[in-house]
């Protein structure tokens, strides 16, 4: 176990891990787990600072995983409503194991890179349900984040492995990259006895550049981390640190 890894249990009745490839179309489907992009999102959505990044290192699933179709209205771009089927998981449970690094392509908020400080606001956060409403892929999955109090087993301990192809695993932002650019990453995840072991995105099998992005300026405006008036110094916006 990392020194600073925390471990909470998120669950929910229906989860949208959506498949890019079904999102033009209009009628979505979700991805059979759950995306470390997803996973982060709602680490996050319990505690979140831009001078840290939070990597998502493990998922177990509790239950089975199973689909269902729903009928849904979503609104159009240019006004009124469509009628589409959405495929959600359901029923879902997971225990996940994520810890944070500091974000060393934001050398402005360094004040901030205080781990023992985040590591138990963190804790303190998952025994709260979070600081943010959380959410399974999509805003209408309302999900339920809470402390692992006891084991859990997952109900796919006996099955060795099972393989899922390439998926996708998460964006790379510009303030975590060191260029204007947005980016995705792509990897062939598996299941052993239950478990999800997430690589790093370093380690994934494909990246493709989506589109540029300038990262966004933090001051003492907008994050209370950054007290010193002469802490920016030397920062220019989207280009980080001189």
């Amino acid at each position: 176990m990392k020194p600073n890894q925390v471990t909470f249990k998120v669950s929910g009745r229906f989860a949208l891990f959506t498949d890019p490839m079904t999102k033009i179309g209009g009628e979505k489907s979700t991805l059979m787990i759950p995306t470390a992009e997803a996973l982060k999102g709602i680490v996050s959505s319990v505690y979140w600072k831009p001078s840290i990044l939070w990597i998502i290192d493990e998922a177990t699933v509790l239950n089975p995983i199973r689909t269902e179709r729903k009928g849904i209205r979503p609104i159009k771009y240019y006004g009124g409503n469509d009628l589409a089927y959405y495929t959600y998981l359901s029923n879902v449970s997971y225990i996940v194991k994520a810890h944070f690094e500091f974000n060393l392509y934001r050398p402005d908020l360094k004040q901030d890179w205080n781990e023992h400080k985040h590591y138990w606001v963190a804790k303190r956060c998952i025994e709260k349900g979070g600081r943010r409403d959380v959410f399974l892929g999509a805003r209408e999955c309302q999900a339920y984040v809470e402390p692992v109090t006891g084991e859990e087993q997952s109900c796919y301990s006996d099955l060795e492995q099972m393989d899922f192809g390439l998926m996708f695993h998460s964006f790379v932002y510009p303030d975590q990259n060191g260029t204007n650019q947005l980016e995705a990453l792509f990897w062939y995840p598996k299941m052993e006895r239950g478990v999800i072991r997430y690589c790093k995105q370093e380690d994934c099998v494909q990246r493709i550049p989506v589109r540029e992005m300038k990262p966004k300026r933090f001051d003492s405006s907008n994050f209370s981390g950054l007290q010193e008036p002469g802490l920016l110094e030397g920062y220019q916006e989207g280009g980080g640190a001189q």
